[in-house]
């Protein structure tokens, strides 16, 4: 069985998030991994350590009305072969309303041996947070 190139392992945790597989996610990443955000507002945590953290993190992302599809995908490879820097629109919806909105995103993603070991997220979190605003 061979190992999931970066890019693979990327379009697995794209497509998790996009199908709401949230309690499947934080298998994609290793023991010790590490996820900064360095956009991020409060109740959204600027850095997460370990994979039970990054798995809680994904447990509470569950319980929200936050549905996220990635559109617009690209892809960089980098001149290290376990760094690749993804270029992605999220198209969400807050269900308990039905609001929709668009949010750009960059992921910078280290992967070794087919599992996540850091990613540099960042997000629109300022984007998100006006459309959570504008729902209600």
């Amino acid at each position: 069985m061979s190992v999931p190139t970066p890019r693979e392992v990327f379009a697995l945790l794209s497509a998790g998030i996009s199908a709401g597989r949230w309690h499947e996610l934080a298998d994609l990443y290793a023991e010790d991994a590490v996820v900064d955000q360095p956009f991020a507002l409060p109740p959204a945590p600027p850095h997460l350590e370990g994979r039970a953290v990054i798995g809680e993190h994904f447990r509470r992302a569950a319980e929200g009305p936050l549905q996220l599809r990635a559109a617009n995908v690209v892809v960089h490879e980098t001149a290290d072969p376990e760094v690749i820097v993804a270029e992605f629109d999220y198209d969400g919806r807050i269900a308990t309303t039905g609001h929709a909105f668009r949010v750009p995103n960059i992921q910078v993603l280290r992967v070794r041996d087919g599992l996540i070991v850091e990613t540099r997220d960042y997000h629109d979190h300022r984007g998100l947070a006006r459309a959570f605003a504008a729902a209600h």
